[in-house]
């Protein structure tokens, strides 16, 4: 009975996640409150208060379970052993921009950060959470390509650390342009053009 109970709670659990995605990718989040998300699961607010703190903390966990493009992007980048570190980043990227169509969890959850939140008030400390996470990729990014270009991939004048950022903006530039209209075109199907004229610039045509 208690190992049932237990599961019930985590169904009910996912469930109240599940709604709160999609009112506020509906709503938006500041517009949404935790009344409206218990009357969409069809439960009580209790049964909110039970698993989650406040709205902030209901919002936190919801993008916790997403995987994010950027989270996609980072994994084995900063190895300074890996042979083909350039090769790295474009499968990388092509996968990070594919799951952003695939997955639809993290389609939802990434819409609703950059066009349904606005971080102030108590979703404020998001902000600095997002920032750190885009420190690190851009970090990781930089690692990638200075050893890239120790081993030859890239020009040896190439500015590392310029070449980082403009990478994280033509991805994110990428994925709020499909985001705006997904019928235009397939993002996992395009997403090895579009990251190959990127690196074509990084390489000076040096293959």
């Amino acid at each position: 009975m208690a190992r049932r109970t237990k599961e019930e709670a985590q169904e009910t659990r996912a469930l109240i996640l599940d709604t709160a995605e999609n009112v506020f990718r509906d709503k938006g989040v500041s517009r949404t409150s935790l009344a409206e998300i218990a009357q969409q699961a069809g439960v009580t607010r209790g049964a909110i208060y039970w698993h989650f703190e406040n709205k902030a903390d209901l919002f936190t966990a919801m993008c916790d379970r997403a995987t994010l493009p950027l989270e996609a992007l980072l994994e084995n980048m900063a190895d300074p052993d890996q042979m083909d570190p350039l090769g790295l980043l474009r499968r990388a990227g092509v996968q990070a921009l594919a799951l952003v169509e695939q997955d639809g969890r993290c389609r939802r959850v990434f819409e609703i950060l950059t066009l349904k939140c606005e971080y102030v008030d108590e979703l404020a400390p998001n902000v600095q959470r997002r920032r750190e996470c885009r420190m690190g990729a851009r970090e990781v990014f930089r690692m990638a390509l200075e050893n890239a270009r120790r081993r030859g991939q890239v020009p040896a004048d190439l500015d590392t650390a310029l070449a980082a950022v403009a990478l994280l903006a033509y991805i994110d530039g990428l994925i709020m342009d499909w985001g705006l209209e997904p019928t235009a075109y397939s993002l996992a199907g395009q997403a090895g053009p579009m990251l190959d004229f990127f690196f074509s610039g990084l390489t000076g045509g040096q293959g």
